[in-house]
C-alpha cells in the first residue's frame, strides 16, 4: 500500500482517537505513536515507521501538534535520534533494531557516544580505547572525553581498537555499551559556563557481549562515518523558523532597544542575518536531499557555517548589550540535561558558542573534509594511514 499524507492524516486520526492525549499517559501515548508508524515515517515498518517518504512527517507533526499530543523532547534525546538510531537502523542485526530503536524514540532509554579520546580528539581514528575478545565478550579498557548526556544515558555507541597491528582506520570495531554495566565510571567535566553537560568515562574491565557489536569486527570505522555524517547534519542543520534560533534575541534585542543601535552594529546585524537566512535555507535543502539516502560529507559544511555564526552572532549581541552583556546569570555547577542557546542569557550564549567550534568535529578537520571530499582538492599528505596502530608515535 502506497501511503501519501492523505493516509497518513488518517493514521493519525485512529490514533488520537484510540489514544487521546489528554487521558493518555505520556509514555504510553509515545509507544503507540511509534507502533503505529507515526514516530519516523520514512524508517521501515514495524521500526516506528511506514517506508514514507521523509517529507511526509510534517504532516503527522502538524497533525499531532494541532491536537495537543506530546512529541518525544527531541533535544534532550538529540544524540540517539540523530546519531544512533541511523547507525543501529543501516547496521543492526533484526534483532538489535527490535530492540533499541523503539526506547530510543519515546526517550526511555537516553543514548550518549563514546568517540572522542584526550588523544585521539581530532585524529579520531587514532583511539586507544581497547576492546579484547574473550569468549562471546569484549573485554574493553580505555576514557572517553567530552560526552553530552553519559550523566543521563542508559547505552552509548562505542568505538574501540580491536586491533593494533593493522593501520589507525582498519582495527577499529563499534559497540552499544550499557551505561550500567560494573567498569563504567562517569565523571562531571564543567565548563566555561560553570555547567558540566559533558563527561569523561572511564571503561575498566567492562564485558560487552558480542551480541552488542554494531557491524563487522575491523570494521568500526565504515559504521562510525555514518554516525559523523548524520551527527553533523542534527547539529548543522536542524529545522528552524525564520528569523529563528541565535539570530532571534540578537533581532529582538535591536527592535526592542533602539538606544542601543549604532551603525556599525546595524551593518554587522544585517550581514549576521542574511548569512544566518543562508544557512537556514541550505540546511533545508540538505535535509530533502536526505529523502535520496544517507547523508554525505556535506553535512561538514553545515557544522562549520553553524559555529562559526553562532560565534559571530553571539559575540555582536554581547557588544550590543554593552555593559548588560557582561552580566552572567548562574555560574551554579549543575549537570543540566540539555543546552539551552535561546533560553538564557547572552553571556552564556557566548560563552557556550565558543565550544561549537569543537564538539561534533572541529572546524580545522572539517574544513579538510569539505576541501577533499566536496571539492575534491588534493589530499593532506598523511604518512601514518599504512602505519600499524601500535607503531604510530604517540
Amino acid at each position: 500500500m502506497t501511503v501519501d499524507a492523505a493516509e497518513l492524516r488518517r493514521r493519525t486520526a485512529e490514533l488520537l482517537k484510540t489514544h487521546p492525549p489528554a487521558t493518555t499517559a505520556r509514555p504510553a501515548f509515545l509507544r503507540a505513536r511509534f507502533d503505529a508508524g507515526l514516530a519516523w515515517v520514512h524508517y521501515p515498518e514495524g521500526l516506528g515507521g511506514l517506508g514514507a517518504p521523509r517529507t511526509l512527517q510534517a504532516v503527522v507533526d502538524a497533525e499531532l501538534e494541532a491536537a495537543g499530543a506530546p512529541d518525544n523532547d527531541p533535544r534532550r534525546i538529540g544524540i540517539g535520534l540523530g546519531m544512533a538510531a541511523p547507525t543501529i537502523l543501516k547496521y543492526g542485526t533484526e534483532e538489535q533494531k527490535r530492540r533499541y530503536l523503539r526506547p530510543l524514540w519515546t526517550g526511555e532509554e537516553v543514548w550518549c557516544q563514546l568517540f572522542s579520546e584526550p588523544g585521539a580528539g581530532s585524529d579520531l581514528a587514532a583511539l586507544g580505547t581497547r576492546a579484547v575478545r574473550e569468549g562471546e565478550d569484549w573485554v574493553v579498557n580505555g576514557q572517553k572525553v567530552w560526552t553530552s548526556s553519559a550523566h543521563l544515558a542508559r547505552w552509548a555507541i562505542l568505538i574501540a581498537r580491536t586491533d593494533p597491528n593493522v593501520p589507525k582506520h582498519a582495527g577499529i570495531t563499534y559497540f552499544l555499551c550499557d551505561m550500567t554495566d560494573p567498569g563504567v565510571e562517569v565523571r562531571p567535566l564543567r565548563q566555561i559556563t560553570g555547567e558540566a553537560e559533558f563527561n569523561e568515562v572511564f571503561l575498566t574491565d567492562v564485558r560487552i557481549p558480542d551480541s552488542r557489536r554494531l557491524g563487522e569486527a575491523g570494521d568500526g570505522w565504515r559504521v562510525a562515518q555514518t554516525t559523523l555524517n548524520n551527527e553533523r547534519v542534527a547539529i548543522g542543520g536542524m529545522r528552524l523558523p525564520r528569523e529563528g534560533g541565535m539570530i532571534a534575541p540578537v533581532a529582538k534585542t535591536w527592535r526592542e532597544r533602539p538606544e542601543l543601535r549604532t551603525h556599525d552594529l546595524h551593518q554587522r546585524l544585517l550581514k549576521l542575518w542574511v548569512e544566518s537566512e543562508v544557512a537556514r535555507l541550505t540546511a533545508e535543502r540538505l535535509r530533502q536531499q536526505l529523502v535520496a539516502g544517507q547523508p554525505g560529507p556535506e553535512g561538514a559544511g553545515m557544522k562549520l557555517a553553524f559555529a562559526r555564526l553562532n560565534q559571530e552572532i553571539s559575540g555582536l549581541e554581547v557588544e550590543l548589550r554593552g555593559e548588560e552583556g557582561l552580566l552572567y546569570d548562574d555560574w551554579t555547577m549543575r549537570r543540566p540535561e540539555l543546552v539551552d542557546f535561546t533560553g538564557r542569557d547572552a553571556g552564556y550564549r557566548y560563552l557556550r558558542s565558543k565550544g561549537n567550534s569543537i564538539e561534533g568535529g572541529t572546524s580545522e578537520v572539517l574544513l579538510n573534509i569539505v576541501a577533499e571530499r566536496v571539492l575534491g582538492l588534493p589530499a593532506e599528505p598523511r604518512t601514518d594511514k599504512d602505519v600499524a596502530w601500535k607503531d604510530l608515535a604517540r
